[in-house]
């Protein structure tokens, strides 16, 4: 009987393995391909045959992409994910408890909350642009810091630091990935057996206390998927560059820093544009690499810290 019932699962299943097999298993399998021939060519696929040279030119000191990559994009892209992963966490789980706390009022601010997810995000980073701007920006205009550069320099005059562009785009990524993990955190809140709640005021224990306690290893499974994919999410940033500093990733003071906000995927669909196929999948799967790596770090650090 349950041989006769396999061949039915197989069978619905069959069109989702194909569509994964198609636009996922393939793609992976022909970058990593890609990335080891010489001088490929997207139009005819053609190449000169198989060569570690695309990642000499990425990883060795020397290399035509070494500092594009090692020195700005990738140190970019890690600065951002340490940044903005944690604290978007941090600050989602607090709103989420916050929401939680008021059920007369959590529908319409889950809604209000979950807004800028739905929202394209190069449209989103257009708005911050302007927020940003240097001249007639909310965010100088708020703060008193009219004229003060962040995205843009002013036109003969101060440059934009790196500081200061980091800031602006650590701010539109946290608050443009809050909504998910809200979302979720909700969620999870949903599950937790209020007899805990209940014990825990009986014996007196402080709000803090509760969710340090209580709360948050309760949660423990949801920010552990919150995090992995969050990181990965870091790890691929690239509408919230072009958002804000348009297709050239920024141009800033390079005594105060990298020039340019760009990131490794900004890279990569930088290679792709100018036809280099070849050197944008070595970076891909670099990045890739690296992405598993730290999620590999993260299933080996959870196995203690994760209660299910």
């Amino acid at each position: 009987m349950e041989s006769k019932n396999n061949w039915k699962a197989w069978l619905y299943l069959a069109p989702v393995i194909v569509l994964m097999a198609v636009f996922t298993l393939y793609p992976i399998v022909n970058t990593v391909v890609v990335s080891f021939l010489k001088d490929y060519n997207q139009i005819n696929g053609s190449s000169k045959g198989f060569t570690f040279y695309n990642y000499q030119q990425i990883l060795s000191p020397g290399g035509l992409f070494y500092e594009d990559v090692w020195l700005t994009a990738l140190p970019n892209t890690l600065i951002l994910t340490l940044i903005t992963v944690p604290t978007s966490i941090i600050l989602a789980l607090f709103i989420a408890i916050g929401l939680n706390s008021i059920p007369f009022l959590k529908k319409i601010f889950q809604t209000v909350f979950f807004m800028p997810y739905v929202t394209n995000a190069i449209a989103i980073g257009m708005v911050f642009s302007v927020i940003f701007d240097t001249q007639t920006g909310i965010f100088n205009a708020i703060f008193g810091t009219y004229g003060f550069p962040w995205i843009f320099p002013v036109p003969g005059g101060a440059t934009v630091a790196y500081g200061s562009a980091l800031f602006s785009i650590c701010f539109y990524i946290v608050w443009h990935s809050l909504p998910y993990k809200i979302l979720i955190f909700l969620g999870g809140l949903q599950n937790v057996d209020q007899q805990y709640y209940d014990a825990a005021k009986i014996d007196a224990a402080s709000r803090a206390k509760t969710i340090m306690k209580i709360t948050v290893p309760l949660l423990s499974p949801q920010i552990l998927y919150v995090m992995i994919t969050s990181f990965i999410g870091a790890f691929k940033e690239y509408n919230s560059v072009i958002g804000l500093f348009g297709t050239n990733g920024g141009a800033f003071d390079k005594n105060t820093g990298p020039s340019s906000m760009k990131t490794m995927v900004f890279f990569i669909y930088d290679q792709i544009a100018k036809g280099k196929v070849q050197y944008a999948s070595a970076a891909a799967v670099i990045l890739f690499v690296i992405i598993m790596l730290f999620t590999a770090i993260q299933f080996k650090v959870s196995k203690k810290r994760v209660h299910y």
